[in-house]
């Protein structure tokens, strides 16, 4: 598969848990406007609430959540951009997991965990990403809130 194909099918996982958290933030009251645009999300952030959402779907065999600080859209750029937790927008929440369970961070508190150095960060293994990882027992002590599924 190319990368191309790879990233357009991850990124529509991506933008189906976006809406699937959405759901259940207006479920507890926080209800979330997306921007759709380009334009809008690098101006402004992804939403007007200022939450930064991203799937994990590696969570549940793992035990660990992909905390992400940096990325390029394709391995074959040479150049890392900031991202996550280190994007420069609106972003005070950062909610990361996967079906069964959202983590709910302040940015504040994972940029605190980055800078203390306790994290080591690495790269993934498709090479588009930098970033720490977070084990269980640590995201839900850090998490401000944790939002399970009803099976």
């Amino acid at each position: 598969m190319k990368y191309s194909d790879y990233y357009k099918e991850q990124l529509e996982i991506g933008l189906r848990y976006q809406d699937f958290v959405a759901e259940q933030l207006y479920s507890i009251g926080l209800p979330l406007f997306n921007y759709s645009s380009k334009e809008y999300q690098i101006k402004h952030g992804e939403n007007k609430l200022g939450v930064e959402i991203k799937h994990d779907m590696k969570f549940e065999s793992t035990g660990n959540l992909w905390i992400e600080v940096k990325e390029k859209s394709n391995p074959e750029n040479k150049r890392y951009v900031d991202s996550g937790i280190h994007r420069k927008d609106n972003t005070w929440l950062f909610i990361i997991g996967n079906y069964n369970e959202i983590f709910v961070f302040t940015k504040k508190l994972l940029m605190l965990l980055y800078k203390s150095g306790r994290y080591k960060v690495i790269q993934n293994t498709t090479k588009t990403s930098k970033g720490f990882l977070l084990n269980r027992a640590d995201a839900e002590k850090y998490a401000a809130k944790i939002i399970k599924m009803e099976i």
